[in-house]
């Protein structure tokens, strides 16, 4: 829906879903090997080739990579020749699939390739998350992605929303769920471990590792000729808060609140939700946030404590309900993806299925 309530003058699907399986470390595969097997999937899924596309978005991070305007090497894995219609976005690929959802709202393409990939395991992607924090007053302290995540559990236990026990249980349901998912990085049980910030652990927080993913958008018949069940996005937004977090209210999360609301999830209740959420207090927060009861299942595919492929991992959320859709396990989906620290930039997405 429109911001005013009216339709969008046209439906947007996703289409088809495919991913790497995620590992600890690919240091024998550049990003365009790597990266090559996803576009190859997604592709035959559909029986489309490059030349079908009506336009090609991606999303990857220079900081990971670590050499400027990396993403053009990763053309060389879609094939940009002859020329195609194409763009980038420094942020994760859920906002990639944004970018191509409001072109083929325009009428401008039929057909759309989201594209999203990261290594971490080259260096500490703990100190190269530090790098998006403000440059004056936080950056040189060196707080990094655990710490501050650290901070805001502790804030969540002290206003007695949580408990140490009650975050190992999410962590340990989320990996139990990844145990029928064979992309994922851990699977099954895995110990609390020891304390790496208080109060998380090593099982509070997600695995480091490298993978990619990639999704097709069709409009209209056309997504109905290429998928038997196509996962129609019925409304997307994303919303962002103060750069800050001490500025914050670190136990709420009202961008994803707002962006949930404009993207028309609480119209009506979703049975399946994919949640961005890499440690296990801020499942806690999205939870209130988004609205959602114990009837909805959460993270059938483990979520991000399952498989953290830095600026993938929020597309795959995207991929993952949508595929539930296309095998007609779930009717109606939400998926969350974030970025910044301590949730501070959330993107919402609420997909359908036509009726059975």
């Amino acid at each position: 829906m429109t911001r005013d309530g009216t339709p969008w003058a046209r439906e947007i699907a996703v289409v088809a879903f495919a991913q790497t399986g995620h590992r600890r470390t690919s240091d024998e595969l550049s990003e365009v090997e790597m990266l090559m097997p996803v576009l190859h999937d997604v592709l035959a899924q559909t029986g489309l080739r490059t030349a079908d596309i009506g336009f090609t978005c991606s999303g990857s991070s220079d900081y990971l990579a670590g050499r400027a305007f990396s993403f053009t090497l990763a053309l060389d894995g879609v094939g940009a020749w002859p020329p195609i219609s194409e763009s980038h976005v420094e942020m994760d690929g859920a906002w990639a699939l944004y970018e191509a959802w409001t072109k083929l709202l325009t009428g401008d393409a039929d057909t759309a390739l989201v594209y999203a990939y990261g290594k971490s395991s080259p260096g500490s992607v703990r100190d190269v998350l530090t790098r998006q924090l403000d440059p004056y007053y936080l950056a040189p302290l060196w707080p990094d992605s655990v710490a501050l995540a650290a901070l805001q559990a502790q804030a969540l236990i002290d206003a007695g929303e949580t408990d140490e026990s009650a975050l190992a249980g999410i962590a340990a349901r989320n990996r139990e769920a990844a145990a029928a998912n064979p992309h994922a990085q851990l699977r099954g049980p895995v110990p609390p471990g020891d304390y790496l910030v208080r109060p998380l652990r090593t099982g509070d927080c997600p695995p480091i590792g490298d993978g990619a993913a990639a999704v097709i958008l069709a409009a209209g018949e056309r997504a109905r000729e290429l998928c038997a069940r196509p996962a129609w996005i019925r409304g997307v937004d994303h919303r962002i808060e103060a750069h800050a977090p001490g500025v914050r209210d670190l136990t709420d999360a009202p961008s994803a609140r707002l962006a949930a609301e404009r993207a028309g999830a609480f119209e009506r209740p979703v049975d399946t939700a994919e949640l961005h959420a890499p440690f296990t207090a801020q499942e806690v927060i999205l939870r209130k946030a988004l609205r959602l009861d114990a009837g909805v299942t959460v993270n059938p595919s483990g979520g991000a404590l399952a498989a953290n492929p830095v600026m993938a991992t929020g597309l795959i959320r995207i991929g993952e309900a949508a595929a539930r859709i296309h095998r007609g396990d779930s009717d109606r989906a939400l998926a969350h993806a974030t970025s910044g620290p301590c949730l501070q930039q959330n993107l919402v997405a609420v997909l359908e299925g036509d009726p059975r």
